[in-house]
Parts: structure tokens; sequence; C-alpha cells
């Protein structure tokens, strides 16, 4: 069976329906606008002023360019300044830092050698004794099931600090009596 005896069979349609559709008319207007033309007489036009060529800044990008360059001279002028004054008082900070270190060194040297020795051999006791000591507490904590890693946390931190400024006293005794200083 093909289409057209299918569609023989079903009902007629009406001259309206089996016409096909009217084409969009093009609507003609005679009236031409005027709107989208330059007005010579308005003040969008522009014209060259007649020492243009003088001028130094003729165009507004040009302008701009020079604003702009303008502000990154001001600001690398501002951050060298910055910088210089970081400079000056990091060499501030150093001469301090030159002074405590001579001025500790200085009073390390007035001490005679059995003073110095005898300070050497109560800082090395005294780090000895404490190491001892906190040992001592921490095997009495972990036979007893207390010891924590905050304790072990604690008892090292005590015993990197002694540890610390038993070095810098050592370093200071050595520089006193001149063994640090390479001969």
């Amino acid at each position: 069976v093909s289409y057209a005896e299918v569609a023989s069979k079903g009902p007629k349609q009406t001259p309206e329906e089996a016409a096909a559709p009217q084409p969009p008319q093009v609507v003609v207007d005679d009236s031409t606008s005027t709107s989208s033309l330059v007005d010579v007489d308005t003040p969008s036009v522009r014209t060259v002023p007649s020492d243009y060529a003088e001028q130094e800044v003729k165009t507004d990008t040009q302008a701009a360019r020079i604003e702009r360059e303008e502000a990154e001279k001001k600001a690398r002028a501002k951050a060298e300044t910055l910088r210089a004054e970081a400079d000056l008082a990091k060499k501030k900070a150093k001469n301090k830092a030159k002074k405590a270190d001579s001025w500790l060194t200085k009073r390390f040297e007035n001490m005679g050698d059995g003073p110095a020795g005898a300070f050497a051999v109560a800082n090395l006791i005294a780090v000895i004794g404490l190491s001892g000591w906190l040992g001592f507490k921490a095997w009495n904590s972990y036979d007893r099931g207390r010891l924590s890693w905050k304790d072990v946390g604690l008892g090292l931190g005590v015993l990197g600090a002694v540890g610390v400024v038993e070095g810098a006293i050592t370093n200071y005794l050595y520089k006193a009596k001149g063994k640090g200083k390479e001969q």
C-alpha cells in the first residue's frame, strides 16, 4: 500500500488547506532615514587645532601612557627609598649585635684562667645534672605508665634550650681565650 492510496481514502482537504502558505511580504516605505548620517554642525565632529603639530601630547591615549609612566617612576622611587631604609636598619641591627658580642667577649677575657675554667666546668656539670634528673623523672613516669609524648617533648625542649645556651657560653669562652681563632 502506498502513501497516495492511503491519502486518497481519507477526508478531502479544503482549497485553503491545500494551498501553499503565503510568502512574507516586504513593506515598502518611501521615507528615508537620516538619523545615521553625520551632521557636520554638531560638536561631535572634531577638528584639529592649528598648533597640533607643535603639541607635546597629541592624543588622550598618549596622555594616559605618560601619566601611567610617571606613576610607575614614583612607585619605583618609593620602593627604592624603603629598600634603602631597610638596609640601613639591618646595618644598625648588625652593629648592635657586634657591640653586644664584643662586650660579652671582653667580659670573658677579663676573667682569669681560673674563674673561666671553673665557669666552664660548672656549666658542663649543670648540663649533665639536668640531663640526668630529666632522664630519672622520665624513667619513673615510664615505670608508672604515665609517660606521654607531651612529657617527652617538654624534656627534649628543655634539653635543647640548655644546649643552645651552653653552646653560646662555650663559644664566648673560646673567643675570649683565643682558642676559637684560626692561627
